[in-house]
């Protein structure tokens, strides 16, 4: 593609201290790249880990496919998921449904008070849930017995509660008939064990107890206040969502997660793409470096280039010299990019530890991410999507230059000399 002799000279111009590698213009171009490179490598990654993290947390929880009912409680519900599992659709794609009995109450302990999401389970299913990176504290989940309680660890540090101690619940929706009227509903109950997800809207607002026990409290009886359906594939929804509203009769819903969580999806999805073009902008002004630096290089050679044009060098050999000097700025920033963007997202974490700890400050409020960690998600195919993307914007930047380099008159040149 390109010969000894365009290589060599290209590789010398680079490499000359006035104009080129050595310029200062080249170096800011070069650092420019693989700091954009660096950036957008460690921001993506981020952000799909948020993404993946976020939604793997949340979809997790609360299940692909949600089965309401517009009365607001489902009874016999053992009757209707035996029924859904006999739907061929479900049968090859669920892999778990689990009856939820959920309200809203008022967590008071040691006088403190906090709100919480109480959420009936039978914990066999809770125990399943809790496999996927979740720590629990205290009593094992299969020895939980009814009338016991397994808190967010921000919950029972927010009301000073240890293993043993007890929790008031106080409910408005589930108020008792007096002869004076409603009064809320306010039972205790010991807290047993603790989980931590590492996601603060979790750990700091549910509270999960006995399927047994919930359905007491909220007073429904033997129903339920929704159904999860567990997916092997999440992003499969759409057959499952179908299929169930053909099933069930009418006074029934179907939500998927994406409808659940619609506005949260889409602002993941736009916030990830401003911060691309705005991060890719750091690469293009690199770029318009280059064409700075190969303008005057060309400006500066202009006797080289009449000489070597006079000695046969052909033009579309002048504009390859130009384009291959110019490309390995942006090949080296790329590739010097990609490696510290790499490290940067891979060891993210402890970096954040680390300058947490250097300036004092909590960089990473859980209460404003609803993430305890920082996450992050390096895909391979985005690692080098951006550094491709690099490469060929500082071709793009080399064409001017180079096509000026080509159509230099040579006569004119050396008779101003």
């Amino acid at each position: 593609m390109f010969s000894k002799l365009e290589r060599k000279i290209a590789f010398r111009y680079l490499g000359a201290k006035k104009r080129g590698f050595g310029s200062v213009i080249s170096w800011v171009s070069l650092i420019g790249i693989m700091l954009g490179v660096a950036t957008l490598i460690v921001v993506m990654s981020v952000m799909g880990g948020f993404h993946d993290t976020l939604l793997g947390r949340i979809v997790g929880m609360n299940g692909h496919v949600v089965v309401y009912h517009q009365d607001g409680a489902i009874g016999d519900f053992d009757f209707l998921i035996d029924k859904i599992k006999q739907n061929k659709v479900v049968a090859e794609r669920a892999t778990g449904i689990v009856p939820i009995a959920e309200g809203q109450v008022m967590a008071t302990a040691n006088g403190n008070n906090t709100g919480a999401m109480i959420r009936g389970i039978r914990m066999s299913d809770l125990a399943k849930k809790a496999q996927t990176g979740t720590r629990i504290y205290g009593k094992d989940l299969s020895a939980i017995a009814d009338g016991e309680l397994v808190a967010g660890a921000s919950l029972t540090r927010a009301l000073k509660v240890t293993m043993g101690d007890k929790i008031s619940l106080v409910s408005a929706n589930a108020a008792t008939p007096t002869p004076f009227g409603s009064m809320p509903r306010i039972m205790a109950y010991p807290v047993m064990s603790s989980f931590f997800m590492g996601m603060y809207e979790y750990d700091s607002g549910y509270i999960f107890m006995p399927l047994e026990t919930a359905q007491k409290y909220l007073n429904i009886g033997n129903s339920v206040t929704h159904i999860d359906l567990f997916l092997e594939n999440p992003e499969d929804t759409t057959p499952v969502v179908e299929s169930l509203a053909r099933l069930l009769p009418d006074g029934f819903v179907v939500r998927d997660w994406r409808d659940l969580n619609r506005g949260f999806v889409g602002a993941l999805q736009v916030e990830s793409n401003v911060m691309f073009l705005i991060l890719l902008l750091i690469v293009i002004v690199a770029a318009f470096n280059i064409v700075s630096s190969l303008v005057m290089l060309v400006k500066d050679k202009n006797k080289d280039i009449a000489v070597l044009r006079t000695f046969g060098v052909s033009r579309k050999s002048m504009m390859k010299i130009f384009v291959l000097s110019g490309t390995s700025i942006g090949v080296i920033g790329a590739f010097f990019g990609t490696i510290f963007g790499v490290i940067v997202a891979i060891y993210i974490e402890p970096i954040r530890q680390f300058f947490q700890w250097l300036t004092g400050r909590d960089l990473f409020p859980a209460e404003l991410y609803y993430l305890s960690e920082l996450p992050s998600k390096l895909v391979w195919t985005d690692v080098l999507g951006i550094a491709l993307i690099a490469v060929l914007l500082a071709f793009l930047a080399t064409l001017y230059p180079a096509w000026k380099a080509a159509n230099t008159d040579p006569v004119e040149v050396l008779r101003n000399e």
